[in-house]
This record gives structure tokens, C-alpha cells and sequence, in this order.
């Protein structure tokens, strides 16, 4: 799999595409449609993957999926998906957002984690639909994966969980539960 990230908008929100061969996902399409358009090129668009919908993760959906016809993937889907070539896990990582999900490649060993996780740090749990203790349950629950899975938030840097698990002062904490 490659994966391939754009920064889009104000709030320099990471849009990935990612593709297997000629087949294609998009993660979050925060703003900036014509730039994402791009880097798509002439990749086979399956489906939007979308990890919660705040305004700077979805603000370019609907153009992309007008664009592509293409399926949105979110928190309603079921757990275990296979579009094409892809398989991954929904994973219902609640705590930025009441919505929020993570989405799990166990195969290529890849996590694409919105605004829950991101280098040494968690998503906001003030905003509206926020909640700390689920965050903190959130947390429980993804500490349980492979340790080698690297993540890519939805700002920021890409790390990994081991990483985050030693370095993130939320996830140490949990640890040391």
C-alpha cells in the first residue's frame, strides 16, 4: 500500500490517498478539493474514508465524492470492511468526538486516527461532542494493538503506537494502569 498525505485548509488537516495499484482511498477531505483532486491524478477512487465530521476533515466531501461517485465510509459502517483490494477495522475510538474512528490496516500495519491520537498528544475533548472519559477509554483499547502499527493523525506527523505509548503522557498513564 501507499500512502500519500496532503495538508489542506487553515487548520493544515492531513488528507491522505491512499492506493493498491490502480485502486484508491480517500481519508479525510478536509478543504482545498482541487488539491486533492490532484493527487488522487488517475487512481480508481473507491471510497472516502471518513474519521469524524468536523468541518476541517470533511469540508471538501461532498465536491470529492460528487467527483468520484464515490462510497463514504464512516462511524455508521460496519467493523470489518473490504472495498476492493483493502481491508481494514473500524475502530470506534469515541473521546475528540462522539463519532470519531479510527481505521485499522492490519495487513500493512497502518492506523489512520483523525484527531484521537496524534504525535505526543490526543485530540481535544472540550469541544462539542468531546468527552475525556471516553477519550480515556479510547485510549484502554487501542493500546491492545500491534505496537509496531504506525499511526497517521489528522495533523501532524506520522508516529507509532509503541512510540505513543512510551513518549504520550495520556497513553503512559493508561499504561501504567
Amino acid at each position: 500500500m501507499i500512502v500519500n498525505k496532503i495538508e489542506v485548509g487553515y487548520l493544515m488537516e492531513n488528507c491522505y490517498v491512499i492506493s493498491i495499484g490502480n485502486d484508491a482511498l480517500i481519508i479525510d477531505p478536509g478543504s482545498e478539493p482541487e488539491k486533492i483532486i490532484n493527487l488522487v491524478g488517475d487512481k480508481n477512487v473507491l471510497a472516502i474514508l471518513v474519521t469524524h465530521y468536523h468541518f476541517d476533515h470533511v469540508g471538501a466531501l461532498d465536491v470529492v465524492k460528487n467527483k468520484y461517485n464515490a462510497l463514504v465510509i464512516d462511524y455508521k459502517c460496519d467493523k470489518l470492511n473490504t472495498i476492493g483490494p483493502f481491508n481494514f477495522e473500524i475502530i470506534e475510538t469515541k473521546g475528540h468526538k462522539e463519532d470519531s474512528v479510527t481505521y485499522y490496516f492490519k495487513d500493512d500495519g497502518i492506523m489512520f486516527t483523525g484527531d484521537f491520537i496524534f504525535k505526543n498528544a490526543i485530540g481535544r475533548c472540550d469541544l462539542e461532542g468531546g468527552n475525556f472519559d471516553e477519550m480515556l477509554q479510547s485510549l484502554r483499547k487501542i493500546k491492545n494493538y500491534n505496537k509496531k502499527t504506525i499511526l497517521y493523525p489528522g495533523h501532524g506527523d506520522k508516529t507509532t503506537l509503541e512510540e505513543e505509548i512510551l513518549n504520550n503522557e495520556f497513553l503512559k498513564v493508561i499504561n501504567n494502569e
